[in-house]
């Protein structure tokens, strides 16, 4: 008669991305903030050759990462999907640990970076300070992870699926955020 073990799920924080960001890996000038999450089992990526941008859609509130993840856990889910959180101000929370697969765009997940911009862009601007930190972020990524800011590197989610994200009014702008983004990189 064989035993069967029960392996429990593998809890990640997002303190176990915070060194990479923290020993000069090619970002100065951006600030995130550390929020220090749990996730139930997450697996690491290997590959990350683009970025996916989001926007959260159902709200045009200033919510935080922490808030998402709680949305995101309430489903069933691991945690928060996205890497990174952009709040209204221009401020860069940690989402789920950079270097770990994602859960924002279905089928690109496995080598993609999910960067979101918090609120409602089909009714709603981006305020200028997340767009303001959405290029330095998107310059800093691509330096860490080694490509060029590009159409052919940084994507809005409907370009991959069947949705409205990352809203009509920040898809459009995306060509100006990645030419921004360019000349910081």
């Amino acid at each position: 008669m064989g035993v069967g073990l029960a392996l429990a799920p593998e809890i990640v924080t997002s303190k176990m991305a915070e060194a990479a960001w923290q020993d000069g890996s090619g970002l100065s000038g951006v600030s995130i903030r550390q929020t220090y999450l749990t996730f139930r089992s997450l697996t690491n990526r290997r590959v990350t050759d683009a970025i996916i941008v989001h926007h959260v859609g159902n709200t045009n509130a200033d919510v935080s990462a922490e808030t998402i993840h709680r949305w995101h856990l309430a489903n069933g889910w691991a945690g928060i999907g996205y890497h990174f959180v952009i709040r209204k101000d221009g401020t860069i929370e940690q989402g789920r640990p950079m270097d770990t697969v994602g859960a924002h765009c279905y089928g690109e997940n496995d080598h993609t970076v999910g960067v979101n911009l918090v609120g409602n862009f089909e009714d709603y601007m981006p305020e200028d300070a997340q767009v303001a930190s959405a290029k330095k972020l998107l310059a800093a990524l691509c330096r860490y992870y080694g490509f060029a800011p590009s159409s052919a590197t940084i994507f809005g989610h409907r370009d991959f699926n069947a949705t409205a994200c990352p809203g009509q009014n920040l898809y459009d702008m995306l060509p100006d955020i990645i030419h921004g983004a360019a000349a910081i990189y």
